[in-house]
């Protein structure tokens, strides 16, 4: 079996599980109850090192591979809550590796720096409601106006929304131009125009806060445009491989964290006589799952395995083959881990339908995985294209 992880991987992993266990777990329930977890989680992340660890030195980061991240996303978990990992991980890996990739000096001292030791809390302003997984088709316009943009639109299903200090936002700079008319902007909240509508109520990811945003003729500097204009659409296609590698990541632990403890209540829970685990016919359902979790999991290695080389080690920009592969790692895990979770509910029998129990929360919040950072329908699609269909 392919083993990445150094002995400082392993020793970063234990400083993560013990923050999931030992500071997160315990209020877990509280928080889903809220529908959201407290800021001060980020500074905590931050200060341990968890959100910046594969970041330059120069950025404010640990300057680690992404074998750092993997291990993070991979720990975060035993959390048992999948909303205050994914609130971490946009903070992280998602609203932030784009500010390190081509943002100025000055805009990683003022957004990235307090972002990775969780001084300032980050969201990513993609999402429309009239475009998700069809990015080209936002209709936020920000235009410019002498030293100015001045941003008009909306956003939502922004996680972190209705707390952050700035978001890294997509506009149209061109509206005529589809894809290629978009642009990066780093938006303070605390501008006049920003307008948080309200706060959605999800069926899973509960104790994640998410956000339905406005920008009303928003008056941004120009030193606040990240990259150049119109190649928005161009980064985000980058930005968008490590949302979606890192999703699989941490699904494929949450996975196996599903089914050690249905496993466990397996040994428990007695029907018929005897422990429902020594059941023939679940046995044969965990061991057919489990072998295909751990093909997935090896799947998954091998591809960051790509990603890490090119991204931190080559530092060239990722082949269109690591792309493949990490879409096909999005749509493996996401399928196997909604089987997964029903399976492992189903194992529970009436007990898996009552909130009290972990599993009913999995169930909810993987189901997420097949609509986030791409729909699993666009991921196919987008994969028919490559291989030149």
């Amino acid at each position: 079996m392919f083993q990445p992880f150094t002995e400082e991987n392993d020793q970063f992993r234990k400083t993560v599980r013990a923050f999931a266990e030992k500071e997160l777990a315990p209020h877990v329930d509280e928080w889903e109850e809220s529908g959201c977890f407290p800021n001060s989680v980020f500074k905590r992340a931050g200060e341990l090192g968890i959100l910046g660890a594969h970041f330059p030195e120069e950025h404010g980061g640990g300057g680690q591979d992404y074998w750092f991240s993997v291990a993070k996303a991979e720990e975060l978990p035993r959390s048992r809550a999948a909303g205050v990992g994914m609130g971490l991980l946009v903070q992280s890996d998602m609203a932030t590796p784009v500010i390190s990739d081509i943002g100025t000096p000055e805009q990683i001292e003022e957004f990235l720096k307090p972002a990775l030791a969780g001084d300032k809390i980050v969201s990513l302003g993609v999402s429309e409601p009239a475009a998700g997984s069809d990015v080209a088709g936002i209709k936020t316009v920000a235009k410019r106006d002498g030293d100015d943009y001045v941003i008009r639109g909306q956003k939502t299903f922004i996680t972190n929304g209705t707390r952050a200090d700035f978001v890294t936002l997509l506009a149209k700079t061109n509206p005529d131009a589809g894809a290629h008319g978009c642009t990066f902007f780093l938006v303070p909240t605390n501008t006049k125009g920003f307008v948080v509508s309200k706060a959605l109520k999800k069926i899973g990811n509960k104790s994640s806060d998410t956000a339905e945003l406005f920008f009303e003729d928003m008056r941004i500097p120009a030193r606040y445009r990240l990259g150049e204009e119109n190649m928005g659409f161009m980064y985000l296609m980058q930005n968008f491989q490590t949302e979606r590698l890192i999703a699989a990541v941490s699904a494929v632990a949450g996975s196996f964290l599903m089914v050690e403890e249905a496993m466990a209540y397996g040994r428990e829970r007695t029907a018929f006589g005897k422990p429902i685990i020594k059941r023939e016919v679940w046995q044969h359902k965990f061991v057919d799952l489990l072998t295909r979790l751990e093909s997935a999991r090896a799947y998954v290695y091998l591809t960051v395995d790509r990603y890490n080389d090119e991204r931190y080690v080559r530092k060239v920009p990722l082949s269109m083959d690591t792309v493949k592969h990490i879409s096909m790692c999005k749509i493996l895990v996401g399928d196997l881990a909604s089987e997964l979770a029903d399976t492992c509910l189903q194992f529970h029998g009436g007990w898996g339908y009552i909130e009290d129990y972990r599993i009913a929360r999995a169930w909810r919040d993987q189901r997420l995985l097949r609509i986030g950072g791409g729909t699993t329908e666009t991921m196919r699609y987008y994969l028919a294209k490559i291989l030149g269909m």
